[in-house]
């Protein structure tokens, strides 16, 4: 379910990416040095951002405009939300009143991440 809510909206973010080339915009900041190196990289597909901001800028310096990602506050609270939705009372059962979510989130990566040295990658 969260694979295809992905892809849906990878499809809508590419579709606006595609929008905002048509109309002349599309980029996106990078570093100087992979710019120079690449110098239209900057509106391929694969260098947008996951979770684009709603509006565009135009760069004082280039005179691009660019769109940049969404500030991390927008996203915090989307999963919030989301969470808070998808909360059942047999799951808030299991954390504790007043436990911050954050080492929980974190707790539950770490023990459920294959460790580096079972995948062959590390020492």
């Amino acid at each position: 379910m969260a694979k295809l809510g992905l892809v849906r909206h990878l499809e809508d973010v590419r579709a606006q990416h595609e929008a905002d080339l048509a109309m002349g915009a599309g980029w996106v900041e990078l570093p100087t040095a992979l710019l120079r190196k690449y110098p239209n990289a900057g509106r391929e597909w694969a260098w947008q951002w996951v979770f684009p901001a709603t509006r565009l800028y135009r760069d004082h310096l280039t005179g691009q405009r660019r769109r940049h990602h969404l500030h991390e506050s927008v996203l915090q609270r989307a999963v919030k939300d989301a969470v808070r939705k998808a909360a059942s009372p047999s799951a808030a059962a299991l954390i504790p009143s007043g436990t911050r979510s954050r080492p929980i989130c974190w707790k539950t990566a770490m023990t459920s991440a294959p460790s580096r040295n079972s995948s062959g990658t590390g020492t």
